[in-house]
């Protein structure tokens, strides 16, 4: 597959077949996402593996979609503002690139915000100084979604001066 036909068709996956993913897959999948684009190689990311007694504590609606893996994922801290920005920025293209490497090998994921609520945040035992940039269920997609339209991206582009 090509970048850009994988960029197009992976889609978010709200419900998994029980198959495991194979822990081999799984962490050359994470390598590959480490390839992101970060300020100065700091790679601001970090990972936590969410066990059945956490997942449980969690108690998201679809229990992830019944995904065989569940992960943070997280920011690490930064000394001003705008280095934060950078982080979390860098660590979302950390996601991006974890949810195309598993598009390609026929896993999908689902990528859930609930990681920012304080309950949550103390479930995961999440520093104060760091982000949740997101709680991710993956696994082999039980259903895929069909595309949805997007807006042209022209309607979206300015030419400046």
């Amino acid at each position: 597959m090509n970048i850009i036909d994988g960029i197009k068709h992976r889609r978010t996956i709200k419900m998994f077949k029980p198959d495991p993913i194979r822990e081999e897959d799984l962490l050359t999948w994470l390598e590959a996402a480490s390839y992101a684009p970060n300020h100065r190689m700091n790679e601001p990311w970090e990972i936590r593996f969410v066990g059945a007694q956490t997942r449980a504590k969690l108690q998201h609606k679809t229990d992830f979609g019944g995904a065989p893996v569940v992960l943070a994922v997280l920011s690490k801290p930064a000394p001003t503002p705008f280095e934060r920005d950078e982080n979390v920025m860098a660590v979302a293209c950390f996601v991006q690139n974890l949810l195309l490497a598993a598009h390609e090998a026929g896993a999908g994921v689902f990528w859930s915000s609930m990681g920012h609520s304080p309950q949550n945040r103390e479930i995961l035992g999440v520093p104060a100084d760091y982000d949740v940039i997101g709680v991710l269920g993956i696994g082999y997609p039980a259903e895929v979604p069909a595309l949805k339209a997007r807006t042209p991206i022209t309607s979206k582009i300015a030419y400046l001066p």
